[in-house]
């Protein structure tokens, strides 16, 4: 597996070796003292998700906060999306940037968005199948949303035509707010 830095610390990209022939292709999705290694800490992960949706779907920008913060490892297993980390730790250097990947069936890239982001997709395929493993449980008590277009954080979203969001994801408060309301992390 090739690890890939992003400009966020701890925020990785992750790419398998693939095996392949005229059979087809064969790659380890998830090795635990790999990923370990990778991300310098063993890693419990207790449940996973999986989504499909439409081109122009934007899931996010979620977090959980508190004892519930979440790790996510996300990849796509069909089709594509731009797939976004935002640093949400107010002591960081990097506090309130951002960074993305575009992650596809096709290359089979995983992005790492450990506790302390916020994370979103949006989908650039006609249809997108997204799966991700957690290292904490959901927690409607400590689930927020982050502003998909909030201009502090200014994520440049591919063009897809029509962004299509939830009624939770429409009416995210901004990042001043979360900040001002106690909902960011140290």
């Amino acid at each position: 597996m090739n690890v890939v830095e992003t400009p966020l610390e701890g925020v990785l990209i992750l790419e398998p070796r693939v095996f392949g022939d005229d059979r087809g292709w064969f790659y380890e999705s998830f090795n635990a003292e790999r990923f370990a290694d990778a991300v310098g800490k063993p890693v419990a992960f207790v449940q996973d998700n999986h989504s499909r949706s439409a081109k122009g779907v934007l899931r996010g920008i979620h977090f959980q906060t508190g004892r519930a913060a979440q790790g996510k490892l996300v990849r796509a297993t069909f089709g594509e999306v731009f797939d976004i980390a935002v640093d949400l730790r107010k002591s960081s250097p990097t506090f309130g940037q951002w960074t993305g990947v575009l992650l596809s069936a096709e290359n089979k890239r995983q992005l790492w968005v450990p506790a302390g982001f916020g994370h979103a997709f949006l989908v650039t395929s006609d249809v997108a199948e997204v799966q991700y493993k957690v290292d904490a449980y959901w927690s409607a008590e400590h689930e927020r949303s982050l502003r998909w277009d909030d201009p502090a954080v200014a994520v440049e979203w591919p063009e897809v035509g029509e962004v299509q969001l939830s009624e939770k994801d429409r009416h995210a408060p901004d990042l001043n707010v979360l900040n001002a309301e106690g909902d960011l992390f140290e």
